[in-house]
């Protein structure tokens, strides 16, 4: 049901099936795919799509022009995929032509109150960004990854799969996949083995991530040494791959 007090841009397409809630202002450069929910007192501006399923709550902001002070108005975009919950509050901002042009926020996340996704961030699945969480723009986060209640993302850092951020961090390099953080600023704080273990990780799995990532943190070595270590002594798994790829990619240094 499409309110009679929202406002809807000529240009804007909506799908089947989706409730929009009063004093709903939705532009004329929005797509909204089928079956999505928006309470009232919602602003969608774009260019912005929207997948299908997904639920905004009241005074969110979707798809407004970030504060970055070089955007001059350029066309940008913001991409949000399925089955995502957007609470109370949240914003999210299109991309800057300094970068690919294009925020991309990926399915089955949830962002909490007051949440922010800044321009040029792409964020992956199910994710959860707790009350008050941000990130700066052009973070990069994986799947899987939880950003704890008034944490805080510095800007091009990337967060690596099934990591966990505390509360109140502050992060200002990259965190390697499988890693929990915390502090101010963040240091390592071991495994989110808990986590793989709910995710279904075999246990020979999770041991073999655990001996990789003594090698990284344990053993007083470069990470180029520790990384050496791991290729001759390790087993090669998808799962390692990915612990190992994360911090052969990172630009900005990891956390240690």
């Amino acid at each position: 049901m499409i309110h009679p007090q929202a406002i809807i841009e000529p240009g804007a397409k909506i799908g089947k099936n989706v409730s929009i809630g009063p004093w709903t202002y939705i532009a004329s450069e929005v797509v909204i795919d089928d079956d999505c929910e928006i309470s009232s007192h919602v602003v969608i501006n774009g260019p912005t799509r929207i997948g299908k399923g997904n639920r905004i709550f009241q005074f969110a902001s979707i798809g407004e022009d970030c504060q970055d002070l070089k955007y001059a108005g350029e066309v940008t975009e913001l991409v949000i995929g399925d089955n995502n919950i957007f609470r109370e509050s949240c914003t999210i901002h299109r991309g800057t032509a300094q970068d690919k042009a294009i925020t991309q926020i990926g399915s089955n996340n949830l962002f909490m109150a007051y949440a922010h996704v800044a321009h040029d961030c792409m964020v992956g699945n199910h994710c959860i960004m707790a009350n008050n969480a941000s990130i700066a723009g052009h973070v990069h986060v994986g799947n899987h990854v939880i950003i704890g209640g008034m944490a805080g993302v510095h800007q091009f850092c990337h967060i690596g799969d099934h990591s966990f951020v505390a509360a109140n961090a502050l992060v200002l390099k990259d965190i390697p996949a499988y890693v929990m953080a915390s502090g101010q600023p963040a240091k390592p704080f071991g495994l989110n083995s808990e986590g793989l273990k709910r995710r279904g990780f075999e246990k020979d799995t999770i041991a073999a991530i655990k001996r990789a990532y003594k090698w990284v943190y344990r053993k007083s070595l470069s990470v180029e040494a520790a990384l050496a270590q791991i290729s001759s002594e390790s087993e090669a798994s998808t799962e390692l791959d990915i612990f190992t790829s994360s911090i052969k990619q990172s630009t900005r240094g990891i956390i240690r």
